[in-house]
């Protein structure tokens, strides 16, 4: 398909042109009627903020857009696109906290004078921008004609379509920052084409599909598959906020029998928060037969996540067999891999020690064992498994990093050329031609790729590989106390390499003897289940941890806020060693720690 389209905003045009006044998006409100946008209203809209823009000298140059969910999003997307501008989508700044402190980041990152917001956050935009020495920097409402009186017809009957060709940039993606600050991941119009074409051969999605997402729209799964990936095929999306769904979880699968949706998903979080949310009363009221692919990606996937999802919902009318996990990465576009519409998810158990080792075998009787689940095959990549050191290709069953090459695949970080050096233009020892080092662990078996995890995160102890994220998931399983919240597994260095656990934890902040039973229980479990001495473990507040936009843990993170003495806790056990690295915060009027137990295990 892409073979007719040489951009996306000619493909846009087309679409335009042949789907007039059918949807492009739709927008559920948490109170009031949907907002419907047409595909002519799309384009008529965009065609006149292009107009704007160019106005404003903004062709070739990075454009910040920062919307709340809803339809005005696209509308500028489209409007930088049919203005030969480059798409920079981000959060909204909001007062406080790592948002703002990241969506700060992406503004001095791409040195941007424009920035696009609607008229209820334009004041407070500006404001922003003024606070943050930005003051030169033009706010832009685009839910507003021209001051100067010139019409939105006036202006898309102005329009000529810009010079951009297959190799020019559509829009910088800014990765969410798991494992390092964010960086503009730099998508042409040849990138973003082909990632389109590759979903469609993955997913066997056609124009007769309706999506459904609730993913924010700065989200590379989110806008890369629910919000453009629609538009590629010539459908629509129904959308919600996320903090809709988080909230009322129940709303995003009523949606789906609502409006016959058919494809849509998210990270592994959110099946598993519809698991413990949805009661019995709202079962009754869903209808999930439309729904053939429930997509999982940006994290990793859970087969028991998926299993208790399938089993909470076949009332409903869920098929198993469509949770369809996948793998991508926005370095890539988005996609990369994923498995057989409507067949059920390739599973590997995996002997646990040869795992520790790098190498998938078959579980003896009688022996810890991992099970994975596959991301399905890859098509439309060159894709390699290397030793991460001696990059050398690794044979079939053996972990290591994943490296691309392809027409997906992007162009570098925006502005930073010895990073994209390092990750967009790596070679094997022997043989020619850049590949991407995704930094994501894996094996492939039988033609299936399987993550395992992250380069940077992996827990190396006595020779031993530790993916924090089975540490993570198992002292969920404890109890309730534990089981609604999230955990942070990552070693510091102290007298040896150790391993330190951040948990949330739902329980009295007075009760200190719960508080006890709760992290000698982490102990034991992490010490029998994972052979690790587990001397260190901090219980805190829920929403303690922090994630990305993905639901991806910012380990990295949660070690650097901990040795800072950033990490309030409810309660904490601390190998000796492990407290002396601690640097009190020095924060004034700041609360003091909450019954700390220092004690050494």
């Amino acid at each position: 398909m892409t073979a007719a389209f040489t951009t996306f905003t000619h493909l846009m045009r087309e679409r335009a042109a042949a789907l007039g006044d059918t949807d492009a998006q739709v927008f559920l409100r948490d109170q009031g009627e949907p907002e419907h946008l047409t595909y002519t209203t799309l384009d008529r809209r965009a065609r006149a903020l292009a107009v704007r823009l160019c106005e404003l000298g903004a062709q070739g140059r990075p454009v910040l857009l920062l919307y709340p969910p809803g339809t005005e999003f696209l509308v500028a997307f489209v409007g930088c696109l049919y203005a030969g501008a480059i798409a920079v989508p981000a959060p909204m700044p909001g007062d406080r906290g790592e948002r703002l402190q990241r969506v700060s980041g992406i503004l001095k990152d791409t040195a941007s004078s424009l920035v696009l917001t609607d008229s209820e956050h334009a004041a407070d935009t500006s404001l922003w921008l003024a606070v943050s020495g930005r003051g030169e920097t033009v706010c832009l409402a685009t839910d507003l004609e021209d001051t100067a009186g010139t019409s939105d017809d006036a202006h898309a009957d102005a329009w000529r379509a810009p010079r951009t060709g297959p190799d020019d940039l559509a829009f910088l993606q800014y990765t969410s920052g798991s494992t390092s600050s964010p960086r503009g991941v730099m998508v042409t119009h040849r990138n973003l084409l082909a990632n389109q074409e590759a979903l469609q051969r993955l997913l066997g999605t056609s124009a007769a599909d309706r999506f459904s997402n609730w993913l924010p729209h700065y989200h590379d799964m989110g806008l890369i598959a629910h919000v453009l990936h629609p538009l590629w095929l010539g459908t629509h999306c129904v959308q919600l906020s996320p903090v809709s769904f988080i909230k009322r979880p129940v709303r995003w699968l009523r949606s789906i029998g609502e409006y016959g949706l058919t494809v849509g998903g998210g990270p592994n979080f959110c099946y598993d928060l519809c698991t413990r949310r949805v009661t019995d009363a709202h079962l009754g009221e869903l209808d999930l037969s439309s729904w053939r692919l429930a997509l999982c990606g940006a994290e990793p996937v859970r087969a028991q996540t998926l299993d208790a999802f399938a089993r909470r919902f076949a009332p409903a009318g869920l098929r198993a067999a469509s949770l369809y996990p996948g793998y991508g990465l926005a370095e890539a576009t988005l996609v990369v891999s994923g498995g057989e519409p409507g067949a059920p998810a390739r599973r590997l158990t995996v002997d646990a020690a040869g795992l520790e080792h790098d190498e998938l075998r078959a579980p003896a009787a009688d022996v810890p064992t991992r099970t994975l689940i596959g991301s399905g095959r890859v098509h439309d990549f060159d894709l390699r498994v290397v030793d991460p050191l001696a990059h050398v290709e690794l044979p079939p069953g053996r972990v290591g990093e994943i490296w691309l090459r392809g027409d997906s695949v992007a162009q570098g970080y925006w502005h930073r050329p010895l990073e994209s050096d390092d990750t967009f233009h790596a070679q094997l020892a022997d043989e020619p031609g850049d590949f991407l080092r995704t930094g994501d662990l894996g094996a492939v078996d039988d033609g299936e790729l399987y993550i395992t995890g992250r380069l940077k995160e992996v827990i190396i102890l006595n020779g031993r590989n530790i993916y924090p994220q089975d540490v993570e998931w198992a002292i969920r399983e404890i109890g309730p106390a534990l089981a609604a919240g999230h955990g942070a597994a990552f070693t510091v260095d102290a007298d040896r390499e150790q391993l330190v656990v951040i948990h949330e934890a739902r329980a009295p902040q007075a009760d200190t003897a719960r508080l006890r039973t709760l992290a000698r229980s982490i102990q034991t479990l992490v010490g029998k289940d994972f052979d690790v001495p587990a001397g260190n473990v901090v219980l805190v507040r829920p929403g303690t941890v922090r994630r990305t936009t993905s639901g991806k843990i910012q380990r990295n993170l949660m070690r650097t806020l901990f040795l800072r003495g950033e990490i309030s806790p409810l309660h904490d056990v601390l190998d000796p060693a492990v407290r002396a690295l601690i640097t009190p915060a020095a924060v004034p009027g700041a609360e003091p720690a909450h019954d700390m137990v220092r004690s050494s295990q």
